[in-house]
């Protein structure tokens, strides 16, 4: 079940709100009182109350709006109790001066908006002891292993509890609540009012996330990155996994650099068999691998890893679809191998222009990449065994194909390129890693000149329907997952129309072609998100 946490300035917008919420399907909803700009009519709040209500009233040191008195507060809160409100939330500190009364149930709660107390387990310890219903924590969470702690909390409490680690790295504990035993979590009205950290709306919870379908059973899968809030991996992945019926669940979690190999140790206990890998961690997941596919260790960076036991398998279907999508772009020549002896221009140096710069040596393209640090070109150049040129120079070159793997262009710098416009020829292939927006700016100059173009939409519904494929087994759901990214960045349809379902049966894909299983190699030595940070 999802709580959802109205706070509004007037009766009638929170009488609104309340009734459009119950409308949507929700639950139970939270009146935060505090909120409220003039005297409080609990009467007016809970009469004809279409769902369930949980009465609230934070001071500003538990991160609430309370102006008034201490014990005006006090008054309120049973007095709320006195009118049968479902729930009310009492703070640990003020829980015992607070009498249980009628059929209202008692919600006994912590917040620290600061830190995440060490002694997290004897503070929940000594909530126990005040007579609650339901016990709810809710801390600032600034490590993947904080999480950790705060669901084996849920699920070990003698007493019903709401374990919340509030921030972005924070936001598994309120997806996985109900898996680890929760009563129910928390969700605010909109996006843009949330009344904590790291909160999610209603809407995304339910839509993108099926928070109500997720079971103690539910495998999990999700996108590793910091930061984490772009991403769209969860909205399309969601998405398939409803088409297809499946038993699962993809989030978001927000690994701080250095820390993944600490969060892989982890992922068995959240039940994790399936993550994507992206900015800043495909590099350093090599090493916590125990098994990684030939061509992602040549190319020194994985996107997707399973997980099965102690067991951790890395790939790389950034490889695949960026070559992919040039095939596609390029649809001429050789039909064996249309690009060999073309000159290539790869703008940028982390893990997708690794992907990139590797598929297209593979493929005989000579291949020139280039970056605003030299020393990163230099180091992938001699990696790839390709050439490089400083960035300055990059448009002395006249390549055939052109391919940015840079963030130049990517919302919100919508008006930003990494390559002039008056040093596109017509012959040439563009291919703009960049999805969001699926038009950039490079992309619609090029097509002004008469370049072909390929967008980084095509190539980021390919890598993750080929990490569909390894996460399920099971064919992805191709037009659903390009009408899930196109409806979440408002992208018009372009001109040349995207792959679909057919078309990744005919190219080397993942019906075709999935990335390799076999030739796997054991791990001796040191998601395909778009475009990296150079």
């Amino acid at each position: 079940m999802i709580c959802v946490s109205i706070g509004r300035g007037r009766h009638k917008q929170m009488i609104a709100e309340h009734q459009h919420l119950a409308d949507q399907g929700a639950e139970l909803v939270e009146l935060r009182l505090d909120y409220i700009r003039r005297d409080v009519s609990l009467a007016r709040l809970l009469k004809d109350r279409p769902c369930p209500v949980v009465i609230a009233c934070r001071r500003k040191e538990d991160g609430g709006k309370w102006a008034g008195t201490e014990q005006a507060r006090r008054i309120l809160l049973r007095s709320a109790i006195v009118d049968g409100a479902d729930y009310v939330d009492l703070e640990e500190d003020i829980a015992g001066a607070i009498a249980r009364y009628g059929k209202t149930k008692r919600i006994v709660s912590y917040h620290n908006f600061n830190e995440f107390p060490e002694d997290l387990e004897r503070v929940h310890a000594r909530m126990l002891t005040l007579d609650p219903d339901i016990v709810k924590v809710a801390v600032m969470g600034y490590h993947p292993g904080h999480n950790i702690r705060m669901l084996k909390l849920i699920r070990t409490s003698p007493v019903p509890t709401v374990g919340i680690c509030m921030g972005d790295i924070g936001i598994p504990t309120r997806l996985l609540a109900g898996k680890f035993g929760a009563p129910f979590t928390y969700a605010t009205f909109h996006h843009e009012r949330a009344l904590a950290p790291g909160q999610l709306s209603y809407r995304q919870m339910v839509e993108t996330y099926g928070y109500d379908r997720i079971r103690e059973d539910t495998e999990v899968f999700g996108v590793v990155a910091d930061p984490i809030g772009h991403s769209l991996s969860p909205i399309i992945h969601n998405a398939a996994f409803r088409a297809l019926n499946l038993n699962r669940v993809y989030i978001p979690f927000r690994v701080p650099e250095g820390e993944l190999d600490a969060f892989l140790h982890d992922c068995d206990l959240l039940d994790v068999k399936g993550l994507s890998v992206t900015i800043p961690h495909k590099e350093a997941a090599l090493r916590a691998l125990t098994s990684i596919e030939a061509a992602a260790r040549e190319i020194g960076a994985v996107n997707t890893i399973l997980i099965e036991g102690t067991e951790r398998r890395g790939y790389n279907t950034d490889y695949h679809a960026a070559i992919d999508s040039i095939l596609r772009g390029v649809g001429e020549g050789d039909a064996s191998n249309p690009l060999a002896g073309r000159i290539a221009l790869v703008l940028g140096a982390g893990g997708v222009a690794r992907a990139v710069a590797f598929g297209l040596r593979q493929r005989d393209v000579d291949v020139v990449v280039t970056n605003r640090t030299d020393e990163r070109a230099r180091y992938l150049a001699q990696q790839i065994g390709c050439r490089w040129v400083d960035w300055s120079t990059r448009h002395a070159l006249k390549p055939h194909l052109l391919v940015n793997c840079t963030p130049v262009g990517m919302h919100p710098n919508v008006d930003e390129t990494p390559y002039l416009r008056h040093y596109l020829r017509r012959q040439m292939v563009v291919f703009d890693t960049v999805y969001n927006p699926e038009q950039t700016l490079l992309i619609k100059e090029a097509r002004r000149q008469g370049c072909r173009t390929v967008t980084g939409v095509d190539m980021f519904v390919r890598q993750a329907a080929m990490q569909f494929k390894l996460f399920t087994k099971q064919s992805p759901p191709i037009a659903l997952m390009v009408e899930q990214v196109r409806r979440a960045i408002g992208a018009a349809r372009i001109e040349t129309p995207i792959f679909g379902e057919a078309d990744i049966e005919d190219q080397a894909t993942v019906e075709a072609n999935p990335p390799r299983t076999d030739g796997l190699s054991a791990v001796d030595g040191p998601d395909g998100e778009g475009a990296d940070d150079d």
